[in-house]
């Protein structure tokens, strides 16, 4: 059983090392901060001892896990790993240096990944000589709970070294889909209707906060609404991803962030972790205008935008149709696939309206896939 390493001690790290620890692997957590390392041995040992408390796991399982994740302190202690991977801050320069460094402690064969969500691999790796064994492995958080873990070659990554890491994350009982080295990957990318129309909805003055969220989970069945997804991931994440994919896609205005969410970003309101987002948590929830045919509306527009980008995702050989419906289930709790909503709905509905929606707005931002009216034309089906 091959040797772990992780940098990044934050909360996505300390999960990946404890999902790692808990298939039987000794894992290194590193971090530039010893406090950090430490803190969150701390936190997993607590959690660890919560689940075997409820009879989760064992005792002996629990001690076990925690026995098999050691603090690091230095990067030496990567020499004998067969994986290491990275979650640190999302910033390019200090990712392409930290591998740089690792890249001449660890051996040939030791497999070298990153967690991003929204940046480049292949910029990643061009720091590294041997790109071959680089890729993207992107957990979702929490890591010990979601199940999906996207696997992201570069155009320099060698086929046996992607088996070799989709078999290995496979045995840590995850989900894997392969995507394309694009922005965003596929959840990151697909889902920013979810959140971006909805702010636009928002915007408009056609709903408030809660009447957008209560349409999506009354009328789609999502467990969440996109404002209370937001505040729960934090705008401190969610807008730097927003950003980030806008800005690597040339400034498409599909992906136009919201100046909405930005002032809650310059602001610090991040959401729940600060007690103020698009919600003050320090205040009952406001209530909804139950509405039904404001909440189609609502509804309607969001889901086909999702679908559209999910389409867009398929035209481009981003991934392919059951990897896309198995990634929005998996990594962001979708109902339905999209691909397999948009049969269910018909393919003439989605694009009629996605036309309406074009021609009512004349802005790029609406425009159909080409797949979508060239499935329309033929009256086709996704095949999922």
């Amino acid at each position: 059983m091959i040797t772990i390493g992780v940098v990044g001690a934050g909360a996505m790290g300390s999960g990946i090392a404890h999902v790692a620890a808990q298939s039987g692997h000794q894992v290194f957590l590193y971090d530039t901060n010893k406090t950090v390392v430490d803190n969150a041995i701390e936190k997993t040992n607590q959690l660890l001892a919560t689940l075997a408390s409820k009879g989760k796991i064992t005792d002996e399982e629990a001690k076990k896990i925690s026995q098999n994740i050691v603090a690091s302190y230095s990067l030496d202690d990567f020499k004998n790993c067969g994986l290491v991977i990275e979650a640190i801050i999302e910033k390019l320069d200090i990712k392409q240096q930290l591998f740089s460094t690792i890249e001449k402690i660890v051996a040939s064969n030791c497999l070298l990944a990153s967690n991003t969500s929204s940046l480049s691999i292949a910029a990643i790796s061009s720091a590294c000589a041997d790109k071959d064994r680089f890729l993207g492995i992107h957990f979702f958080n929490p890591a010990t709970l979601m199940p999906l873990v996207e696997i992201i070659p570069s155009f320099a990554t060698s086929n046996e070294n992607i088996d070799k890491a989709t078999t290995l994350i496979q045995s840590w009982k995850k989900v894997t889909v392969l995507a394309k080295d694009t922005p965003g990957f596929i959840v990151n990318r697909i889902a920013r209707p979810f959140y971006g129309e909805a702010l636009r909805i928002y915007e408009e003055g056609i709903a408030d906060f809660a009447t957008i969220d209560w349409a999506m989970k009354e009328l789609g069945g999502f467990k969440m609404g996109p404002f209370e997804l937001m505040d729960f991931i934090g705008h401190d994440v969610n807008f730097r991803v927003t950003e980030t994919v806008f800005e690597q896609m040339f400034y498409d205005p599909r992906y136009k962030p919201s100046i909405t969410q930005k002032r809650l970003f310059e602001a610090g309101c991040y959401g729940k972790k600060t007690g103020i987002g698009y919600y003050d948590y320090s205040l009952p929830m406001p209530q909804p205008v139950q509405d039904k045919a404001i909440a189609n509306k609502i509804f309607v527009r969001i889901l086909v935008m999702l679908i559209n980008e999910a389409a867009e995702a398929l035209h481009l050989k981003i991934a392919t149709a059951k990897d896309i419906d198995i990634a929005m289930q998996k990594g962001v709790n979708y109902p339905k696939g999209l691909l397999s909503w948009a049969n269910e709905l018909g393919i003439d509905f989605v694009f009629e309206h996605l036309q309406m929606l074009n021609n009512w707005y004349s802005e790029d931002r609406y425009r159909p896939s080409i797949l979508l009216k060239s499935m329309s034309m033929n009256k086709q089906k996704f095949d999922v």
